[in-house]
């Protein structure tokens, strides 16, 4: 079995209204499909975990030489690239995360109509890279060479 990390990130998919315009019902039914997508995921055993991440305005980058990290505010790319959350799923198959992801895809807009989100489908790698030859593999499927 591999493991999948589900993205979502801020894009708006088919609604272009801000959540905060909304109505209180319309956030619920939001919230409650996630939750009920969840619950499912855990009885089949196919949840690792998921996390939500705090908005992008709280984010920090820290760089460092080895000495005194150096923190500031941003990167200050486009809302819409910053990541919400995820889950990191077990299946059986790509296939299987890809079917996953088209759920949290459909998630409920305003008036119910299912957002059609970009969501990312990334495969978690089993052992991180150890020496050249293994960073190299990687270096070259980052780069769309596979």
């Amino acid at each position: 079995m591999a493991k999948y990390l589900i993205g979502v990130d801020f894009q708006p998919g088919n609604v272009d209204t801000p959540m905060s315009e909304w109505t209180p019902e319309e956030v619920q039914a939001h919230l409650d499909y996630y939750g009920t997508l969840n619950e499912e995921l855990i009885a089949s055993g196919e949840l690792v975990g998921s996390t939500i991440l705090t908005g992008p305005d709280l984010a920090k980058i820290v760089r460092s030489e080895g000495g005194t990290p150096v923190v500031t505010d941003g990167p200050f790319q486009e809302f819409k690239e910053w990541l919400a959350g995820f889950q990191v799923v077990e299946v059986e198959s790509e296939e299987r995360a890809i079917e996953i992801a088209a759920r949290v895809s459909a998630v409920p807009g305003p008036g119910g109509v299912p957002l059609a989100q970009p969501i990312h489908v990334r495969q978690v790698m089993d052992d991180a890279p150890s020496d050249v030859d293994s960073m190299d593999d990687f270096l070259r499927t980052a780069e769309g060479v596979r």
